[in-house]
């Protein structure tokens, strides 16, 4: 199902760093499923948030977050 979310995003090119970060990861070598998940960590983190602290979408720190992949996304504001 979060690979469906995914999925959502990079055809409705919305958020566009969605789309943006699954080419650059590609172009890198990772392969469709490595990028997928690196980009779920992403999604996952943004829910995790939304659940534990209440708080609306960051998406900010999303976008922030996908542009720093393949390194680990980090949860600051």
């Amino acid at each position: 199902q979060l690979f469906d979310v995914i999925r959502t995003q990079i055809k409705s090119n919305n958020p566009p760093e969605t789309k943006l970060t699954f080419e650059r990861l590609k172009t890198l070598g990772y392969t469709e499923t490595e990028v997928m998940q690196l980009i779920g960590q992403c999604v996952t983190m943004e829910i995790y948030n939304i659940l534990k602290n209440q708080k609306p979408f960051d998406a900010v720190r999303f976008d922030r977050n996908l542009k720093n992949l393949p390194d680990q996304p980090s949860d600051e504001e």
